[in-house]
């Protein structure tokens, strides 16, 4: 019900004030010498090391270092419990700088915001104070990553969950630049469709927070079932990276080439809960750990390791000829 009504609300804010197009950010990140492009995700991480974080940024290290990965995507509640509280929060530098050391990981961190986020000062960690601090972190509400291979368009999923709105124990979120919801949910799916009709890349990755299908604690997000994701699947988009979920999870969608893929093992996990899910689950561990992935222009090839760097599940997907 709650999800008619946003949808309904999104359709009527369209008629009365249609959004108007803003491009979204573009950055340009080069692949390797071979045309190939690697990358660990992880998500729901930051925990001063506490809960297994460090444990598992040791073995993003090592699997970093093996691959010579190109960069590192984070999906979201980067900061716990409460995002920070201001650039000057040394739980940037204890949580993140402090605990990812590796000389393999010492490359750009693209960023989204998670709900735990927007629970503290969102606005810091859009903030360029941040670079000056540790220069890896890249992180904007939505935005877009071109390697030449690959585009990977970043959504604020957050906004979209209508009970973060209206729950009483919510107020604290930071909605500035946010508010009113209707009008910045819809402008940020036409500007996600207008870049994704752009994009001629090999590989077309969507990266949000919540999960669209889970089979976790969290399940699916209603609102992005009916929002998002038609955009994605009349795009041709293969892969959805997500966390919120603190677990890993690799699902495959009945109707379409999509791919839906949970990497929100950074830190606290072991909920203890998996549910059903309309999609084929391919793999599900409820626990913590990371993804990594390496792209060519003939293949995708993704893996999920846990907390001791073993490999739980891999999953290759070839391009058609046409797409390449």
């Amino acid at each position: 019900m709650a999800a008619s009504v946003a949808l309904l609300l999104v359709l009527l804010v369209a008629v009365v004030a249609p959004p108007v197009a803003a491009e979204l950010p573009r950055l340009e990140h080069p692949h390797k010498g071979d045309g190939s492009l690697t990358l660990l995700a992880v998500g729901d991480w930051g925990r001063r090391g506490a809960h297994n974080q460090s444990m598992v940024a040791t073995q993003m290290g090592i699997a970093g270092e093996k691959m010579d990965i190109d960069f590192v995507v984070s999906t979201g509640d980067n900061f716990y419990n409460n995002g920070l509280t201001g650039v000057d929060d040394k739980a940037f530098e204890e949580s993140f700088s402090n605990i990812y050391t590796a000389k393999s990981l010492q490359k750009p961190w693209y960023t989204v915001l998670g709900n735990h986020d927007y629970r503290g000062d969102a606005l810091a960690q859009l903030s360029p104070v941040l670079r000056k601090v540790d220069s890896r972190w890249i992180c904007m509400k939505s935005f877009v990553v071109s390697a030449e291979i690959a585009d990977f368009f970043f959504v604020d999923t957050t906004p979209f969950v209508l009970k973060y709105w209206t729950n009483p124990e919510n107020s604290t979120y930071d909605w500035r630049g946010v508010a009113p919801r209707e009008i910045y949910i819809a402008n940020v799916l036409k500007d996600l469709e207008d870049a994704l009709k752009l994009s001629k890349a090999t590989w077309k990755i969507v990266v949000g927070h919540h999960p669209i299908r889970s089979v976790s604690e969290h399940g699916d997000t209603q609102e992005l079932l009916q929002l998002l994701l038609p955009i994605l699947k009349a795009h041709g988009v293969d892969l959805y990276l997500n966390g919120h979920d603190h677990c890993l999870e690799h699902i495959s969608s009945r109707d379409s080439p999509l791919q839906y893929l949970t990497s929100g093992g950074g830190s606290k996990a072991w909920r203890g809960i998996q549910t059903a899910n309309a999609d084929k689950v391919e793999f599900f561990y409820d626990g913590q750990g990371f993804m990594s992935l390496r792209l060519t222009t003939a293949d995708a090839c993704l893996a999920f390791h846990d907390v001791a760097g073993e490999v739980l599940h891999t999953w290759a997907l070839a391009k058609p000829a046409e797409r390449h």
